[in-house]
């Protein structure tokens, strides 16, 4: 699979058995599963560079002896959406557990464009 961002059903459109057959999108689900690929969310976010990674690092090493009273001020958020009735339209990545944040399976976003 070249493009790991490609839906099944669309990767079933373009890819063709023996005999030029068409194949199914769940045909290709399983050969992706058999291969230890799952869909997942990407992670969307930076490329983190080394230097990136080094200044979180050092961030995390100076916030580790925080106690509960300083970390009180700090806001955690996290939202879920849910849609019953149809697709939602959300990117999906075919990739294998632990590979989340390898170059490839991040959707980048760049906040200041």
């Amino acid at each position: 699979m070249n493009n790991i961002f490609l839906s099944a059903s669309a990767s079933s459109r373009q890819t063709r058995g023996r005999n030029n057959q068409r194949i199914s999108a769940n045909t290709v689900r399983r050969r992706l599963s058999t291969s230890g690929l799952r869909a997942r969310r990407p992670y969307i976010g930076p490329i983190l560079t080394q230097r990136l990674r080094h200044q979180r690092m050092l961030w995390a090493h100076e916030h580790a002896a925080w106690d509960r009273i300083q970390w009180r001020s700090v806001v955690f958020s996290d939202e879920s959406r849910f849609c019953i009735e149809h697709a939602d339209g959300r990117v999906h990545v075919w990739r294998r557990s632990g590979e989340r944040y390898q170059a490839n399976c991040v959707m980048e976003h760049d906040r200041w464009g």
